[in-house]
């Protein structure tokens, strides 16, 4: 039976999802990826220019353990500090308050990290224990719910979507992008999973050029990323940078 299905779907015959764009579905049914990495080909890790700007872009995956860290937050407020925030709908619907909160506030843009944190596949790969979405069908799923979900709750539909794990195949890149967003990546490591200490955020930080785009994460307040963050980014604009959006320089990611 498994394999009935298979060659059903490697005949392009597909059936329910309606909701789902079918035609791009069914040519990534049966490609098999060569890539599986934070870079693969079509992720976008840096902005082109010589101006001394960085894009500071926050995740949050929607654990079991994870909040918001709203010392954090408040601090980007007081500091008027724009941040690109990557939220999934385990995120949303976890925390639909402060969601709200963040959405309402112009010096934040919300973007898309999928409906269920997972890395971006269309045949299933893993990442740090964690599977991939399991099919093309999967992946459409992942990224328009939550664009959808987002759009209504904001009125502003997503034009960034960041896998969970920030892990892509190359397929999948391009299967994204015909939906109509950017796979964003990063390149500068800000606090590897919320893992680091706050001397180790500072240090990733500071090693920051024109362009970049940091990733770092707003939901583990019992974490030192909040502490780190309060630490460097007076630093960093005192050394001449300036944070900026994503979504202002869209056409202009690399």
């Amino acid at each position: 039976m498994k394999k009935y299905w298979l060659l059903l779907g490697c005949l392009g015959i597909f059936v329910g999802c309606t909701s789902y764009p079918t035609e791009i579905i069914n040519k990534y049914r049966c490609v098999q990826p060569t890539e599986w990495s934070e870079t693969a080909t079509g992720v976008k890790t840096h902005i082109k220019t010589k101006e001394k700007i960085l894009a500071l872009t926050m995740d949050a995956c929607g654990s079991k353990t994870d909040s918001l860290d709203k010392e954090l937050i408040e601090f980007l407020i007081r500091e008027q500090i724009p941040a690109t925030l990557f939220v999934t709908s385990r995120w949303i619907n976890k925390h639909p308050d402060e969601f709200k909160w963040l959405a309402s506030n112009p010096l934040f843009d919300i973007q898309n990290h999928g409906k269920d944190h997972r890395p971006a596949s269309v045949n299933g790969q893993s990442i740090y224990g964690i599977d991939g979405t399991k099919n093309a069908k999967a992946l459409a799923k992942e990224v328009l719910d939550n664009a959808n979900k987002i759009e209504k709750l904001t009125g502003k539909r997503p034009i960034f979507f960041r896998s969970g794990t920030a892990y892509y195949d190359e397929y999948a890149v391009s299967m994204i992008s015909e939906m109509g967003f950017q796979s964003i990546g990063f390149s500068v490591l800000g606090d590897k999973g919320a893992t680091y200490t706050a001397p180790e955020v500072v240090e990733a930080f500071l090693t920051a050029k024109a362009g970049d785009i940091i990733i770092c994460h707003m939901n583990h307040p019992e974490k030192e990323t909040g502490k780190g963050l309060m630490q460097v980014l007076p630093m960093l604009k005192k050394k001449g940078y300036r944070f900026v959006l994503l979504r202002d320089y869209a056409d202009r990611l690399e």
